[in-house]
């Protein structure tokens, strides 16, 4: 029985070598090759000769621009709509409860839906039909329409698993439904709406395909959110398809992006802590 243990237990650490591997690898060639690049002059310059030389100051002004128009745009929304389908699901109307199915199957077949099939609507809705051509809201509109679904759902299963823990206490205590979801049920379920920010977070900032088609390509300082600006991401793939020689660039620019997600999850977690605590400390707030 020991002896099945151990090559049980050799095969599971093999698996998970297998599955490291190819991430530490990549991770180590984009730190070799881009890490010397990284200085505080490529982190606050404006890239020159096509982006070989110079910096990446535009790029992260508008990656910054661009995340907060998504953020600005999903938490409300997501939100919202994570608490209706939570409350739908409860509900004894039966063509409510049918409703809330059928905007769930909606919700997972939009977030497996190819992020160029978003590009293309954004295109069509916010830079031509709205008017507002290739620029940092368009951009940030169209990842919000993105990763609303992701948002929504992962969302949705923290809050209906605070939701099914607190009614009765909640229903003993005579509390009104709107005191019951927003002072018990979102507090509880802060981590999974902290985790789905997080989640929604780094796929906006490693997406390429859908700000091709609504945010542009220009690496300027943008001055307005009407203005056109391009990604970390949209600059890593241009420098390595479109530039000769952008190959240490954009290793430089991937360093920053992968510390970017790292300091925003690093940030989450730390404000999950905080939640966590106040919850512990107050689990029933007034």
């Amino acid at each position: 029985m020991q002896r099945v243990d151990r090559w049980v237990g050799r095969m599971l650490l093999l698996g998970t070598l297998l599955a490291v591997a190819p991430f530490a690898w990549m991770l180590a060639d984009v730190l070799v090759l881009g890490l010397p690049r990284v200085d505080w002059s490529f982190l606050t310059s404006a890239p020159s000769q096509a982006g070989r030389a110079g910096g990446i100051a535009p790029i992260l002004v508008s990656t910054m621009a661009i995340v907060l128009v998504a953020w600005f745009s999903v938490v409300p929304m997501g939100l919202g709509a994570a608490l209706a389908l939570v409350n739908w699901h409860h509900t004894n109307n039966r063509i409510w409860r049918w409703s809330s199915r059928g905007v769930e199957q909606s919700l997972d077949l939009l977030a497996a839906t190819p992020s160029v099939v978003f590009g293309l609507f954004g295109n069509a809705l916010f830079c031509l039909y709205l008017g507002m051509g290739f620029s940092i809201l368009s951009g940030g509109l169209t990842l919000a329409c993105m990763v609303l679904p992701l948002f929504v759902r992962t969302a949705q299963i923290g809050l209906r698993a605070a939701a099914e823990q607190l009614r009765a206490p909640a229903a003993a205590t005579g509390l009104s439904r709107s005191t019951f979801y927003l002072r018990l049920v979102v507090p509880a379920a802060s981590p999974a709406i902290l985790a789905a920010l997080a989640l929604s977070t780094g796929r906006a900032l490693a997406e390429t395909a859908a700000l091709i088609f609504t945010s542009g390509f220009v690496d300027r300082m943008p001055t307005t959110l009407f203005d056109s600006g391009r990604t970390l991401s949209v600059h890593i793939y241009d420098l390595a398809m479109n530039v000769p020689g952008g190959d240490v660039s954009a290793r430089a620019t991937a360093v920053v992006l992968v510390g970017a997600l790292l300091l925003i999850n690093g940030l989450a977690r730390l404000v999950l802590r905080m939640f966590v605590r106040f919850i512990d400390a107050d689990p029933l707030p007034a």
